[in-house]
């Protein structure tokens, strides 16, 4: 047997006693595994520079090596992350619907487990982490693909967690990891129907391609994160600015910052110079449109491919527009339904944008970075969805249940 699917199955037959447990004894568990963490912390980071080293042999872009870095004040907020959960309603058992029909049926519809989850992403240890204890805390088992290139980390952070577990009530088998780092290992996940309940993908467009048009077990898609921020005519320069810069340069390396600055062709003629030496000084490399090489000579041209690309990286594009229709026709093109904003102080432009603008999250006056679970106060997140079934935007623990109806009756039979 394959280690995917010997893990799948482990993973699986801890099912039933998982389904057992009650909100105590989970919440037990994840306090416990945030213990581990801290005090586990030094023997993580040590794992951490085995990937961090490599990364740098194989020529990983420093962007990239930020996303895979572990050191004490990080790993202190992946254990507080599990700590958010905790405080965190419980949602399995919640009754969505009750009611009696007629015949004296009684019926509810309640949120249960969805069973044993897959999670293919690429390089955030954190993600090992938060996976973890949204899936246990809502009495799923949960079955780990991450990237090659942070395998020593996740091996260490997942051994240190099932050490944590084996002195609770939680299966520790519960949580698996699967450490084969070949593509063949992926591609058996995406098939394991019959053991995965579902595969969510969190990372690069092209990651989630693959298990969006490969998968035969269901998927719930996390997209790519190709973010705007549109910049109307009448934003306060102030706020505009310290919103761009937050949105581009704060973290680049995630999903959810910005990719494209739009600009009303008013405000780029006034404020963009002063602007783009603000980008310059947070060493953000500027490509433009006509207009704005006009205005910024050191920018360098954009190209139709650019604005259809994830950075993840100091890059941004800046484009300048007549006006909101077609900021909006901008992102209905390039965007990817993940999180938009606009600058303005106009309400009925902010309303809309906020109306019109198809995406998981759309803003007014405030930065694309808080597209977060933790930011929205889920603690941890699964991901961010970028579909319409299910689950839409951050991912918390409701995001993670199914339903089922409950029935009860007294001797009724169907005529």
């Amino acid at each position: 047997m394959s280690e995917v699917r010997q893990k799948a199955s482990k993973a699986q037959s801890s099912v039933p006693q998982l389904n057992r447990l009650n909100t105590d004894q989970k919440n037990k568990a994840l306090l416990a595994m945030a213990d581990a963490l801290i005090t586990e912390s030094e023997s993580i980071i040590t794992a951490n520079a085995e990937d961090l080293e490599r990364g740098r042999e194989q020529g990983t872009p420093e962007s990239m090596l930020d996303r895979l870095a572990l050191n004490k004040e990080r790993i202190a907020g992946i254990a507080e992350g599990l700590r958010q959960i905790v405080e965190l309603p419980d949602p399995v058992g919640e009754v969505l619907e009750s009611f009696t029909r007629p015949d004296g049926l009684h019926i509810e519809k309640l949120r249960v487990p969805i069973g044993l989850i897959g999670i293919i992403y690429e390089a955030r240890p954190n993600v090992t982490v938060d996976a973890a204890g949204l899936c246990l805390k809502t009495g799923n088992a949960v079955l780990l693909r991450g990237g090659s290139s942070a395998l020593s980390s996740n091996r260490r952070i997942v051994e240190v967690l099932h050490q944590a577990l084996a002195k609770t009530d939680m299966p520790p088998d519960a949580l698996q990891l699967v450490e084969d780092a070949n593509r063949s290992s992926v591609d058996e996940m995406l098939k394991l129907n019959g053991l995965l309940d579902v595969i969510i993908p969190r990372g690069g467009a092209s990651l989630i391609r693959n298990v969006v048009a490969n998968a035969t077990v269901p998927v719930i898609e996390t997209g790519a994160g190709i973010c705007h921020t549109y910049v109307d005519e009448t934003a306060d320069p102030v706020m505009a600015a310290e919103i761009a810069i937050n949105a581009k340069a704060q973290r680049p390396s995630v999903c959810n910052s910005m990719e494209t600055l739009l600009l009303h062709a008013a405000y780029a003629e006034q404020h963009l110079p002063a602007l783009a030496e603000q980008f310059r000084e947070a060493n953000v490399v500027l490509k433009g449109c006509d207009t704005t090489r006009r205005l910024v000579p050191t920018a360098l041209p954009v190209t139709e491919e650019d604005y259809g690309t994830e950075y993840n990286d100091y890059i941004l594009n800046i484009r300048v527009v007549q006006g909101l229709e077609e900021a909006m026709q901008h992102i209905a093109t390039y965007g990817t339904k993940h999180s938009e904003c606009i600058v303005t102080r106009d309400t009925a432009h902010a309303e809309r944008f906020l109306h019109d603008v198809d995406a998981a999250a759309v803003y007014h006056n405030a930065s694309t970075r808080f597209t977060d679970g933790f930011e929205f106060g889920y603690g941890a997140e699964i991901g961010i969805s970028t579909q319409k079934l299910h689950a839409r935007g951050p991912m918390g623990l409701p995001a993670l249940t199914s339903t089922k109806y409950r029935v009860t009756g007294n001797g009724q039979i169907r005529q």
